[in-house]
């Protein structure tokens, strides 16, 4: 019986081998390939087993709440055999699903929204001065000055903060590539025994185990090796604790719902167990900032696809929207970042980028709104836009009447074109950094001062921590799940199955949509980004009250705890 790790390392690749019995065979017959099978509404798991076994497949992993397995089959016809059964509602080859091709060249730039070019950037100005900032007062951490996010949605000592901080009862899963669970600002309120690592590392996209600070392909559930989930996690709820910054719900207790590999990708069956997971132990409100890959838009009947790729893309419309249901139903509220490509998700036409893995594999396809980018576009899920400092809306973020809901800071280092705030690292979002991960970036020195100004250090009160800038409407996601947060304090009652608080999420989405300041459509109403060639241009439609830009507006985390609708 080969092992999980390898099994799931498998799931990287088209075709894959397992066993050491599979190397006696027929090299015609030992081509193993990765699924995912979608079961049937009405199918029993052990139905489902049956089918997938009598069509030559070997189930490495169930999930018995939705119906979603991954299996491995060294027939070539398992998935056209697999669909003939009535327990199958559908079968398709398996890919990496994320932001990047594993070429590293290609990684660093499709990361640029939210890396910045920091390496380059931080080479035109060494030796980085550390910020000048105000003594921290009441309700306040050091960094708090350098936070334009949290005064923009009233999440600070005059605003919520005075009012409502959150709850330990309030559980907030982070769906993302990890969270550092020992970094200090993060420590306080990581729930290190709900935390949870659905994925196992895959050399072809993240390196050697042997590379690992464990040395293992099997990453312990409170580390992060890319930085991303660590960020988000800070924003919704870094404590107020007399270190670095404080996030938008300060009291309330983070989760680390892996999904993501430390290269970034994500593969659709974590994705799907962190969200059954999250329904079946009693988290509250998720952040979901990544889309779900190889397909920037999944679309289920393309002309422009092979039938294999149709059925792929059906795949992950199907068992995406299953688990985000099941999710909902168990008092999951579900919020996803918008997407970076400066789309408006209501009439995306053309997709150069899909599929992204294996790399070199896209092709040039149209497309039309039925296609969608999940899980940012299925049902039940709350979209969330950026805007920068200024309140417009970033140069990046993807937009649109129907797909916007609400809007947040995400930053933008392009705002205030023509001052000397242009290109500040400032324009964008600073929250937490595992140490660990900025030393093998190079991003600070031996005696730990950061060597570039998208890092920051904070050594006051014990020992230092840092902090990274960075954009991107993964950035805008976490704020609006942090206000989610509050409300689901103010009004949360007693969970007697799970402990903690539960509240229904169509009445936390109501509150968060209603207490967000309505924000009309710029004068003009398309948006022209100077600096930029003519894609970066966008036109804003809908009402001051409900547009593509804004939604129903940014959130507020003030307005959010004294609606005094409830």
């Amino acid at each position: 019986m080969p092992s999980l790790t390898r099994a799931v390392a498998c799931l990287a690749t088209a075709t894959c081998v397992l066993g050491a019995a599979a190397t006696a065979a027929p090299a015609a017959e030992r081509q193993e390939r990765t699924y995912v099978v979608v079961l049937q509404q009405d199918a029993s798991a052990s139905a489902g087993r049956a089918a997938i076994e009598r069509a030559g497949g070997r189930v490495v992993q169930l999930n018995d709440a939705v119906g979603v397995a991954t299996v491995t089959s060294t027939n070539a016809s398992f998935a056209d055999e697999a669909v003939k059964s009535k327990a199958v509602a559908g079968a398709a080859t398996d890919r990496a699903v994320g932001k990047a091709p594993a070429d590293q060249a290609q990684l660093a730039q499709r990361r640029e929204v939210e890396r910045m070019e920091a390496a380059r950037l931080a080479r035109q100005a060494p030796g980085v001065a550390a910020p000048s900032l105000a003594p921290a007062g009441p309700l306040a951490d050091p960094l708090t000055p350098l936070q334009w996010d949290m005064d923009m949605i009233d999440a600070d000592a005059s605003g919520s903060y005075a009012t409502q901080q959150g709850s330990h009862d309030v559980r907030v899963g982070v769906i993302d590539t990890g969270i550092d669970g020992s970094h200090p600002d993060i420590a306080p309120n990581f729930d290190a025994q709900l935390s949870r690592n659905f994925t196992v590392d895959d050399p072809v996209i993240d390196g050697s185990c042997a590379s690992d600070p464990d040395g293992s392909c099997t990453d312990p559930a409170d580390v992060d090796e890319d930085g991303h989930g660590t960020h988000v996690a800070g924003t919704i709820g870094s404590p107020l604790n007399g270190v670095g910054i404080g996030g938008v719900a300060p009291k309330v207790s983070l989760v680390n719902l892996r999904a993501g590999q430390d290269s970034g990708y994500f593969f659709l069956q974590p994705v799907v167990n962190a969200l059954t997971y999250a329904g079946d132990n009693g988290i509250d409100v998720v952040n979901m900032s990544f889309y779900i890959d190889p397909w920037l838009y999944n679309c289920r009947n393309n002309p422009a696809d092979s039938p294999e790729a149709q059925a792929q893309q059906r795949t992950i419309l199907t068992a995406t929207q299953r688990a985000l249901d099941y999710a909902r139903r168990h008092g999951v509220t579900l919020i996803a970042a918008e997407g970076n490509g400066n789309t408006d998700l209501g009439r995306p036409t053309f997709d150069d980028s899909s599929p992204d893995y294996p790399p070199d594999a896209a092709y040039d396809r149209t497309i039309d709104n039925r296609c969608k980018s999940m899980p940012t576009e299925a049902d039940g899920v709350i979209g969330v836009t950026s805007v920068g400092p200024s309140g417009r809306k970033a140069y990046y973020s993807d937009y649109g009447v129907e797909q916007a809901d609400v809007s947040a800071p995400g930053g933008d280092r392009r705002d205030f074109p023509g001052t000397d705030r242009y290109l500040s690292p400032t324009n964008t979002i600073l929250a937490p950094y595992p140490e660990a991960l900025a030393r093998a970036n190079g991003e600070i020195d031996d005696d730990g001062t950061p060597n570039t100004p998208f890092v920051v250090r904070d050594c006051t009160g014990g020992p230092c921590s840092y902090y990274q800038y960075l954009q991107g409407t993964s950035m805008a996601a976490p704020h609006a799940v942090g206000v989610a947060a509050l409300i689901i304090a103010q009004e949360g009652r007693r969970d007697r199955r799970h402990g903690g608080v539960t509240a229904d999420p169509d009445r936390v989405e109501q509150r968060l949509l209603r207490t967000a300041v309505d924000t009309p459509c710029p004068t003009p109403r398309t948006l022209d980004y100077p600096d930029l060639d003519e894609p970066y241009t966008a036109t804003c439609e809908g009402l001051p009250t409900r547009n593509g830009f804004y939604g129903d507006g940014i959130v507020n985390a003030a307005r959010a705890v004294t609606d005094v609708k409830g």
